[in-house]
């Protein structure tokens, strides 16, 4: 079997919450948004009802780009089939954790552009999955 991340892999069912509504809408439209609390003015992730660095409950959805660099990853290789999960620091300045995909699991590495793509879990429900950057 080849050593390259897979997106056939089943995702389970994701629970649908009221506070990611606005970015599960957003990603039906192809476009990946971020919560930021229009008090303190920090992006955050993941979405929630106030705001982790301030308490307030003033979120805001903005556009973001998508974009971002491994900061961490491990490849889990015992599973079949095998998956690279990580986390990925936003552009736009928080990190989540998440798949990494489409790319063969020797291509990856710290610090390595990557950019957003959705893959439904077994729900429907649009999960953020990251993949290389095409080369500038």
């Amino acid at each position: 079997m080849a050593d390259h991340a897979d997106t056939q892999r089943a995702i389970a069912a994701t629970l649908r919450q009221p506070e990611s509504a606005p970015f599960q809408a957003a990603a039906e439209q192809g476009r990946f948004v971020i919560p930021r609390c229009q008090h303190c003015q920090q992006a955050h992730w993941y979405p929630r009802a106030l705001c982790p660095f301030c308490f307030s409950p003033d979120i805001q959805w903005e556009p973001a780009s998508g974009g971002g660099t491994v900061y961490t990853y491990t490849v889990m290789r015992r599973a079949k089939p095998a998956y690279a999960v990580g986390y990925v620091q936003l552009e736009e300045g928080p990190t989540l954790m998440t798949n990494l995909v489409g790319c063969d699991f020797g291509e990856l590495r710290i610090g390595m552009p990557v950019v957003a793509r959705f893959e439904p879990a077994a729900n429907g429900t649009l999960v953020p999955m990251f993949s290389p950057a095409p080369a500038a």
